[in-house]
């Protein structure tokens, strides 16, 4: 095989198995079709080049057939005579991949099967397929072509929910190492004939460069298998060890910070969550007592994959005050209203404003927008609210029990927060209709009942560790099977099960009111971050339902518990959860010392100012990891020398308590011969002795002797004593440095591990020789036949 046809097979399998990292994102054949389409353009690649084609042509001619194979699979009925690409066709092209485009910013991963994403998923493949041929082959640059892996690496492992499997690194990494030894053997094979090698081939073979390929070897599978064990062992480190990213900002935390993007919320409040650090989010003064929840955004459009953000179109300026409350036809003047001063740590990267609902003014104004739909406060410029202090004033909207029952239904406020999607299983659309039998047709009633079944009669539990998210698939599982997630899946699955009893919903995300403090300061942390059901009742808007069990929000709201006869509303805060001495649903009993359960005030209860949350748990937690790493080769030499004197008397014992000698010499840096006989080692060994040890050395060694040499075939005399006499003795001689040196790092474990270094790399040169030796006998079979 040429050297270039090497090359090109091997471009042709990174880009397989580099393509493997997109399963997790795109669904359908866009696997097979790619790979099919990639070696139809390495066979054109290595065609041109066996006819002596230019260099330039080849990869013009690459292109032009790859143009014609992805016209004639996705855009057949664009191509003239149903071969030629046209105009229409470039067109056609360019509308599917806005349309993927479009998908993929609309949609969580995995995409739904679409024949845009399809398309969208072959094409790019292909074309890296065809630049990862141009770089290795025509340029001859293939360590160039790893930057094409690590793109189709890095996407999916930055956007898919919960990161990929660690394992699934392998293949891009075994197919860009193939590529590299691909090359390097078509290099070497230019120098000339083969003078030795491991292997037995005939000597006008070509030179294969067997050292160098053992060398490649070696380092390909030692980098490989480090990139995998070290993302596989990371995960089970103390969270907040390593930290969370680069530094940025000068708050509490020494990380990035938690981020929340426009563009999936949902995903980044579920990894702030499970993964992210606890460090405080914002702090505030003001408002009701028992605090409020903050709202920084809300997903209204369910498409059956995930819950989005609609498409709202441009932002409103921020001015004197925002619009009257979505939904609300009261007299707004008569509401009560509270004003809070808030302050964003610079660990909180959000374009969202977190700010009680509804708003009526904010004191963010320059490069700030406001939704009229939903009152989302956001940055115009895509900056982050890290940093900011503001005022906001909202709206004490406290509807009774009564107001919401009287309400009369006339339709959604948008055209988005009704819609269901198609593949709403009939199992929750049947569960739901179970669960609201009883309302009679009225909406309040039938809200109040999906409450209830999620924390109390419907026997969920809440987990953070549910990582199926939102989707369709997803909320069938948790609804109907395994009954375990967090405020996500409660949300979300109160939601769809609103709509489909016919209440316009959509989904809050945002914070718990967070920890009370001094002079009225609350601090809110990232693990406060919560999502909430909203539903829609006319005249009044939007309402907060609070589905997620009390071992995460203590109590509901007051207007979700209905009550006998209409009652007068309090000064109670409407958005924030009951506290001591109001009312708490009766339905619930809070479990008592409960592990992480919440205060009274709904919330999860954290010590705010404490050492060990406020950074005190990484300090231990990498002095901890730095302590063990230091023990290491103590603890393995320790362990060793224990299996040795637990050895009865005999050869094997014998010859272990000879090699503990030998280890502790080295340890205390003496310089024990591995050449010389056990009586010269005895003899060398008696003049770093002191008088009194002279016999257990010379007992020693005589005995090691007669083993090995006078054909003593086994012992019965017990040495352990005699050597017990001597590491004493040699530690008795040694300075205190060299004791300490000797605990911590001995000599003898980093020569073990040279000695572990060297087994394995004569395994791998077996590995070579096998290799060899397969490859001359199909050659003899070849030649033969």
């Amino acid at each position: 095989m040429t050297g270039h046809a090497r090359i090109s097979l091997a471009a042709w399998g990174a880009t397989v198995l580099g393509s493997l990292v997109l399963t997790p994102v795109f669904s359908g054949p866009f696997l097979f079709i790619s790979a099919f389409l990639c070696a139809i353009i390495t066979g054109v690649g290595v065609l041109l080049q066996n006819l002596r084609a230019p260099r330039v042509v080849v990869p013009v001619v690459q292109l032009v057939v790859l143009v014609e194979l992805i016209s004639v699979f996705f855009l057949k009925e664009t191509l003239k005579f149903g071969l030629l690409p046209t105009g229409g066709t470039a067109i056609e092209f360019n509308s599917q991949m806005v349309s993927a485009m479009n998908s993929i910013n609309q949609y969580s991963a995995p995409l739904p099967p679409d024949e845009n994403l399809l398309l969208f998923a072959t094409s790019v493949i292909a074309a890296a397929g065809l630049l990862i041929h141009v770089i290795a082959v025509q340029l001859r640059q293939a360590a160039w072509a790893g930057l094409l892996l690590l793109i189709m690496y890095t996407v999916p492992a930055a956007t898919v929910h919960g990161g990929l499997p660690a394992l699934l690194f392998i293949p891009p990494a075994i197919g860009y190492i193939v590529l590299l030894s691909a090359e390097g053997r078509s290099r070497l094979s230019r120098w000339g004939r083969r003078i030795s090698g491991v292997s037995h081939l005939d000597a006008a073979e070509p030179v294969e460069a067997s050292a160098l390929g053992q060398a490649g070897r070696r380092i390909g599978l030692s980098v490989v298998a480090l990139a995998a064990l070290v993302p596989a062992l990371l995960p089970t480190l103390p969270e907040g060890v390593i930290g969370n990213g680069l530094a940025g900002g000068t708050g509490g935390g020494t990380g990035l910070g938690t981020s929340i993007s426009t563009t999936d919320p949902m995903l980044d409040m579920g990894k702030n969550l499970k993964r992210g650090p606890n460090e405080v989010a914002l702090t505030y003064k003001g408002g009701p007592s028992g605090g409020t929840y903050l709202r920084l955004t809300s997903l209204d459009q369910f498409d059956g994959n995930t819950w989005r953000i609609s498409n709202r179109g441009q932002g409103r300026e921020i001015k004197d005050e925002l619009v009257p409350p979505p939904g609300f036809t009261g007299d707004r003047d008569r509401v009560p209203k509270m004003k809070l001063q808030i302050e964003i740590s610079r660990n909180f990267r959000s374009q969202f404003a977190p700010i009680p609902y509804p708003a009526q003014s904010i004191s963010l104004h320059r490069n700030w927008q406001y939704d009229a739909s939903s009152l989302d406060v956001s940055s115009s410029d895509g900056a982050v609210v890290a940093g900011k202090k503001y005022s906001v004033t909202a709206y004490d909207l406290r509807p009774t029990d009564e107001q919401l029952r009287n309400t009369v239904f006339r339709g959604a406020p948008d055209p988005v927060t009704d819609l269901l999607p198609r593949n709403v299983p009939t199992e929750v659309t049947e569960l739901t209709q179970r669960i609201t039998a009883g309302a009679d047709g009225n909406k309040y009633a039938a809200a109040v009942a999906l409450q209830k079944w999620f924390r109390t009669d419907g026997n969920y539990t809440y987990s953070v560790e549910n990582q199926r998210g939102s989707g369709m698939k997803a909320l069938r599982d948790f609804l109907i099977d395994n009954k375990t997630g967090y405020c996500e899946q409660f949300a979300t699955g109160m939601a769809l099960m609103a709509r489909i009893a016919g209440i316009p919903s959509r989904v809050g995300i945002g914070f718990l009111p967070g920890q009370a403090g001094k002079d009225g300061q609350y601090t809110v942390r990232m693990h406060d971050m919560h999502a909430w059901p909203e539903l829609y009742f006319e005249s009044i808007g939007w309402v907060r339902f609070e589905p997620t069990p009390a071992t995460r929000v203590a109590s509901t709201p007051d207007w979700t518990v209905p009550s006998s006869s209409s009652t007068t509303p309090t000064t109670a805060p409407t958005t924030a959860p009951t506290t001591p001495g109001q009312t708490q649903d009766p339905e619930i009993d809070k479990p008592n010392n409960g592990r992480n359960l919440n205060d009274d005030n709904g919330t999860v209860a954290f010590d705010n100012g404490n050492w060990f949350s406020n950074g005190g748990a990484r300090t231990l937690g990498i002095v901890a990891i730095v302590v063990l790493v230091l023990l290491i080769p103590w603890i393995l030499r320790s362990l060793n020398r224990r299996r040795r004197f637990a050895r009865p008397p005999g050869r094997v014992g014998a010859e272990g308590l000879w090699s503990e000698i030998r280890d502790t010499s080295r340890d205390l840096g003496l310089d024990w011969s591995d050449v010389s006989t056990p009586r010269q080692v005895g003899e060398w060994l008696a003049t770093k002795l002191p008088d009194e040890a002279h016999p257990s050395a010379l007992r020693l060694s005589r005995s090691i002797e007669a083993m090995r040499y006078a054909g003593q075939a086994d012992l019965i005399t017990d040495l352990r004593p005699d050597t017990t006499i001597i590491r004493k003795a040699l530690w008795k001689q040694a300075t205190a440095r060299r004791r300490w040196r000797a605990r911590l790092l001995p000599p003898s474990w980093r020569w073990y591990l040279s000695r572990g270094t060297t087994e394995a790399s004569d395994l791998l040169d077996e590995f070579d020789l096998l290799l060899a030796r397969l490859r001359s006998m199909i050659l003899r079979r070849r030649h033969a036949g």
